[in-house]
């Protein structure tokens, strides 16, 4: 991933965090060429600070083919995106010198993926998976709403994916190589346009926070 100086984000902690706010994923893989899948997918923090990413796919899902090896893989995770129009900066108007961008927070995250089929696995993970899903409604859904003998035909139709991390990166591209004011113009300017959640983050690494 290029990486100005500028939007390399290095903080262990705002990796972890946007990964668990933003756990839809797209995995990469090399299978006969490159082969991607898009799912949720949570990350294991162990007490001696190695990470794993888990999630499922559908067992007919050509990657979980019964002859699967453990695989190089990277995992994309995308926090807060959007345009940024040149008309936002106050110095395009004394000069004329800017031109359009695109602003947002990505994490790539690189390791050895590897499959579970062992069903017990599968519903702790469905278990984890569902708990943090459902964790900001009044009424949480929870596994065992379902009857067993449904729950254990939709586990049986699901593989597990388990990514060993190697390696971490994030890049926040958030207009840090912008004057103040031009900060100040680009949060004003994602607010009129409803991009609140974009327009925070922006705030908060003008403000240093």
């Amino acid at each position: 991933m290029y990486q100005p100086r500028a939007f390399r984000q290095t903080e262990a902690a705002a990796l972890d965090d946007l990964i668990r706010d933003f756990p839809f994923a797209t995995l990469v893989i090399e299978q006969d060429g490159l082969a991607a899948n898009h799912l949720p997918l949570l990350l294991r923090r162990h007490a001696d600070g190695r990470a794993t990413l888990v999630g499922h796919l559908a067992r007919a899902n050509p990657m979980c083919d019964d002859q699967f090896e453990p695989v190089s893989a990277l995992a994309i995770f995308h926090g807060p995106q959007g345009y940024i129009s040149p008309n936002w900066y106050p110095s395009k108007a004394r000069d004329g010198r800017a031109v359009p961008t695109w602003n947002y927070a990505v994490v790539h995250v690189r390791g050895t993926l590897a499959l579970e089929r062992d069903p017990r696995w599968l519903r702790a993970l469905l278990n984890q998976l569902t708990d943090h899903m459902e964790s900001g409604f009044d009424t949480p859904w929870r596994l065992q709403d379902a009857p067993e003998e449904y729950l254990e035909r939709m586990i049986a139709a699901t593989v597990g994916v388990r990514l060993e991390v190697r390696e971490i990166e994030g890049k926040w591209k958030l207009s840090q190589n912008q004057p103040d004011e031009n900060q100040k113009g680009v949060i004003a300017g994602l607010g009129r346009e409803r991009q609140p959640e974009l327009a925070a983050w922006v705030e908060k690494v003008a403000s240093g926070r």
